[in-house]
């Protein structure tokens, strides 16, 4: 038996993945044989003028001629004649422009003359009347009768119509292990397991086949799958990118937002409004807020769009990107159009102009991209924007709501707080100027009033201290008083960073004063505070969650107060001296705020805080002396302590980061209460402010507007108006979009293979009646994408081999006409969920924080030190889906990222599907990779011995078959010689493992 070894091993492997794929050259047709063609607009003339717009376009109409439309096109030029004089080439400047000897008159001026066969399509084109049609992606959308071609799939009629034109042959259907394997990974990502295999291979039903198909569309891995493509489409990525890339820890739930749609196959109008304006569109429903993660999938600027100066031109100019990211995006992927190529002129090649660049620009004006708290619980959800509204309510005051106040009803509620709350108003006395000092060094600053603010670089650790002295005899209570700062955002109080700042020690200790030296813990029986963080305890009040840095929530600008009642009554014989200590144990912030002691010989000194001086002074006057308006105001105080006590009540929100208008600021990052003016900007400078703009849409699409009333107008319902635009049944632009990608995911291509792009420039439908007939069919089925794969994946066009026929690869050599199957090669997330799936290690839990697969470790910037070589391979977060897997934009993973894993700062709308001896190098030697096919082997093991059997087993699980006999004896005596991990190794670097099919 011949013996192989490793190094002959892994040069036949690298000539086998790097065989080229068997798609022949595409051979084109002789001069004269186009020339004996009919001249179409869209294919032989537009692709001459895509020349000649460069200069002569909407923005640069050099000579006064514009050649977007056929209007402009005939139109007198500066001269008085005609660029285009239909049925005259004669007297057609423009031909007579591009075949003029006169070097100085010749057109184009630079570079290559048009050729012969150029010219004479120009002629021909004029002669024949200069025919210049409404662009496909604008004309309404009208459902095809389908061809009389006999198919049992509606869809194979526009296909096999197609190919009987083209005189193409199609491709003999894939035999079942191949068609099944190609369903399995199409819908789901994974391949199926051996067990599936062998259970349809032995299912002689007719319809085994759409069965599965009906399985798998049932599947949560469907959803997964379907994700995946989804995040591609809108460069999802957790991480911000820019110079400062810092990770977004709450970007995952929109993730899990899409999985979920996919699955409930969400109708898919629902499921673009939910994303553009779902917060606004479907209030209720708490998964419609997540959607609005789709706003925030970009990238966003820190340095400029935090860091720097509020009023600086570098934070317009971040703005102003900011906002062109969230308009490519919605543009790109929901309508396939390049309208932020319109953002210093009007559209070169397409029907867009500035105006209504900045007019989409204008939707978005009132929103920014951060966390934005929501409440999964329905219930909840409704209850906590109830308390908003109250207090919005509360807060205007208005004529109608203060008689409201002073009801019988209401001043009820007044009568028994106050009997509640006791007769006695508790007094404080403010201490002595206290001592402040931080332990680890950290810059304190004294204020008049007895405070402190805090500053300077904070320490990984640190203890703040304030110290007081008081002659106050029989202390029961002490209060700790977080004072507001007018220097501050909301005036505070808060904390200056989001970094991960707790104060969760609270200590008072007393001494004598002459004696500091015998300071001894003061214990307490209760404590109460009103700036506790929706619902945490005193020990961590102080602003610890993330979304309000600024302020402690819900009081926003107001002091607050913690009471603490003492045991037992501080003796006092010659003057006390109070120390308190806020305990800072984690570092990434430094408190920003004013603080102050107090104390109070009261009996009852913790029977709630301290009252604001106007309400005390209420409070003091008997009943029915009060005046209506002193009614009003302790009315109004007991009403708005209810609702921060029901606010307290509830769960801690959860946060998604979005495009929002509703988060907490970060230093000058704050949010804006109504949309910001929009200027069209000359040239696209943020220098040369032109007109200001009205939110809107785009004027192409027929019989369709944008429509946001005017009496109304705010943040969220231009958002709610561009929503429903896009899902309009007439936007012939949307349902085509997605009908064409739905197709792609399938075929590897698009019906139109320019996806985000359906405008003049992009490519023209190759089946243009079949891409409407799916789209209106979508409509029909009132948006299931879910049926539209059913009659995608059960037509013979898709069940194709992938088997090369020379005669149709020599008419067809792109295969744009669908005579075969494209072969596909796995994706880098298919490729990684595969691998665990057949080592035993998939964890398939869904949802949730995504798994970080790299060990992660402070730098000296924003940016974190990713290691992704040493993570341990065995690290139960490294068996999770590839979906769930953390992605950074600058710091990608070197093994994904070989298998042509997208760049989260592009949008990517089609995957690069390279084959490179990279990642043969990657599947050889990645410790991923290795240490699976060990697990591989650990499997096999388990249930086989002897070597025949267990690579029989091996071909089994990876390849689903068995062996041949010449197969079994090479693989054999490999695994013999290097051990049946590295012949696992070798059998997932293969073509047949690395390919679809």
């Amino acid at each position: 038996m011949r013996r192989w070894s490793l190094t002959a091993i892994v040069a036949l492997l690298f000539v086998v993945v790097l065989l080229p794929l068997d798609h022949p050259a595409r051979t084109d047709q002789t001069g004269s044989e186009k020339a004996a063609a009919p001249v179409r607009f869209d294919r032989d003339i537009q692709p001459i003028l895509a020349r000649c717009v460069l200069c002569h376009s909407p923005g640069k109409a050099k000579a006064g001629l514009r050649l977007n439309s056929r209007q402009t096109a005939t139109a007198k030029l500066e001269s008085g004649n005609r660029a285009v004089v239909p049925g005259e080439p004669g007297d057609s400047e423009l031909l007579s422009r591009v075949v003029t000897a006169e070097l100085s008159q010749r057109m184009p001026p630079k570079g290559e003359p048009l050729s012969n066969a150029q010219v004479d399509k120009l002629r021909r084109w004029i002669a024949e009347g200069a025919e210049w049609p409404e662009h496909w992606a604008y004309r309404p959308l009208q459902k095809p009768d389908l061809p009389a071609t006999p198919a049992r799939n509606p869809i194979d009629r526009f296909v096999n119509q197609k190919l009987a034109e083209m005189r193409l042959t199609p491709t003999p259907a894939a035999d079942r292990r191949t068609l099944l394997r190609r369903l399995y990974l199409d819908l789901t990502g994974l391949p199926p397991t051996a067990a599936e295999m062998d259970a349809f291979l032995g299912d002689k039903a007719v319809d085994a086949y759409e069965r599965v198909v009906d399985q798998l569309l049932a599947s949560p891995r469907y959803g997964e799958r379907q994700a995946r493509h989804w995040m591609d489409a809108v460069h999802y990525a957790e991480t911000h990118g820019h110079d400062q890339d810092r990770p977004r820890e709450n970007a995952w739930p929109y993730r899990d937002y899409l999985i979920r749609a996919f699955n409930d196959d969400k109708p898919y109008a629902r499921f673009i409004e939910e994303q553009v304006a779902g917060d606004v569109l479907f209030p209720d429903d708490p998964w419609a807020t997540v959607a609005t993660g789709f706003l925030a999938t970009g990238a966003w600027d820190e340095s400029s769009l935090r860091d720097i100066r509020e009023d600086s031109i570098d934070r317009e100019i971040g703005r102003n990107l900011d906002r062109d990211d969230i308009v490519t995006t919605v543009m790109s992927t929901f309508v396939s159009t390049t309208v932020h190529c319109a953002r210093c002129h009007d559209h070169k090649f397409d029907p867009l102009r500035q105006e209504e660049y900045y007019g989409l620009q204008a939707v978005f004006a009132g929103i920014d991209k951060a966390n934005r708290p929501y409440d999964l619980d329905p219930k909840v959800a409704a209850r906590r924007r109830h308390l908003v509204e109250q207090e919005a309510r509360l807060q205007r005051r208005g004529e109608a709501f203060e008689r409201a106040l002073r009801e019988p009803a209401v001043q009820a509620e007044v009568a028994a707080w106050e009997k509640e709350a006791g007769a006695t108003v508790v007094k404080w006395q403010v201490l002595e100027p206290a001592e402040c000092k931080s332990e680890a060094g950290a810059t304190l600053t004294r204020q008049p009033d007895h405070s402190i603010l805090s500053g300077g670089t904070r320490p990984e650790k640190d203890t703040y201290t304030v110290v007081a002295a008081t002659a106050v005899q029989g202390i029961t209570g002490v209060r700790l008083e977080v004072l507001t700062d007018d220097t501050l955002p909301h005036k505070g109080p808060g904390r200056q960073d989001n970094g991960n700042l707790h104060l969760n020690e609270f200590t008072l200790t007393a001494a004598p004063r002459a004696d500091a030296g015998t300071a001894k813990p003061v214990a307490w029986l209760s404590a109460s505070a009103d700036f506790d963080q929706q619902g945490w305890t005193a020990g961590k009040a102080i602003d610890g969650d993330p979304a309000t840095a600024w302020g402690i929530f819900p009081q926003v600008g107001k002091p607050h107060a913690a009471v603490f009642a003492l045991k037992e009554p501080l003796p006092n014989t010659a003057g006390t001296t109070l120390t308190f200590r806020l305990q800072q144990t984690h570092g990434g912030g430094h408190l920003i705020g004013r603080f102050r002691l107090a104390v109070t010989t009261a009996p009852q000194p913790a029977v709630g805080t301290a009252l604001p001086e106007p309400v005390a002074a209420v409070r003091a006057v008997a009943p029915a002396d009060r005046t209506d308006r002193q009614r009003a105001e302790l009315a109004a105080y007991v009403l708005a302590e209810k609702l921060n006590r029901e606010r307290a009540s509830l769960p801690a929100p959860s946060l998604v980061y979005c495009g929002t208008s509703t988060f907490a600021a970060d230093g000058s990052f704050k949010p804006t209460a109504t949309p910001r003016p929009l200027h069209m900007l000359q040239l696209g400078d943020i220098r040369k402010p032109g007109p200001l703009v009205k939110p809107g849409a785009l004027t192409c699409v027929p019989n369709l507007s944008y429509r946001s009333p005017a009496e109304a107008d705010n943040e969220g319902t231009r958002r709610a108006a561009l929503a429903h635009w896009l899902s309009d049944p007439q936007n012939v632009l949307a349902w085509r979009s997605i009908a064409n990608r739905v197709w792609q995911s399938h075929f590897g291509r698009g019906l139109v293979d320019t996806p985000n792009d359906f405008g003049r420039m992009g490519s023209a439908p190759t089946h243009p009646e079949l891409l409407d007939w799916l789209a209106a069919t979508l409509q029909e089925n009132g948006g299931s994408l879910k049926k539209l794969h059913r009659l995608i994946v059960t037509s013979d066009a898709y069940r194709r081999s992938v088997q090369n026929l020379a005669a149709c690869a020599a008419v067809d050599g792109d295969n744009a006409y669908l005579w075969r199957m494209n072969r596909q090669r796995l994706d880098s997330e298919s490729v990684h969920d595969a691998v665990l799936q057949i080592s035993g290690k998939l964890d398939l839990k869904m949802g949730g924080p995504s798994a970080k697969q790299f060990i992660q470790t402070p730098g000296p910037h924003v940016t974190p030190t990713l290691d992704y070589q040493n993570f341990d391979v065995d690290a139960p977060a490294n068996f999770r889906r590839g979906v769930y897997r953390f992605v950074f934009r600058t710091v990608p993973d070197p093994f994904m990222d070989s298998l042509d894993c997208p760049d989260g700062n592009q949008l990517t709308p089609t995957r690069g599907a390279s084959v490179t001896a990279l990642q043969a190098l990657a599947l050889l030697n990645d410790k991923f990779i290795v240490r699976q096919s060990e697990h591989v082997a650990d499997r096999i093991a388990r249930t086989q011995t002897g070597t025949e059997k267990q690579v029989a087993e091996a071909y089994r699980l990876i390849l689903l078959r068995a062996p041949t006999a010449k197969e079994s004896t090479a693989v054999g005596a490999y695994a013999e010689k290097h051990g049946l991990a590295n012949a696992c190794r070798m059998l997932l670097n293969s073509n047949e493992f690395m390919f679809v099919d």
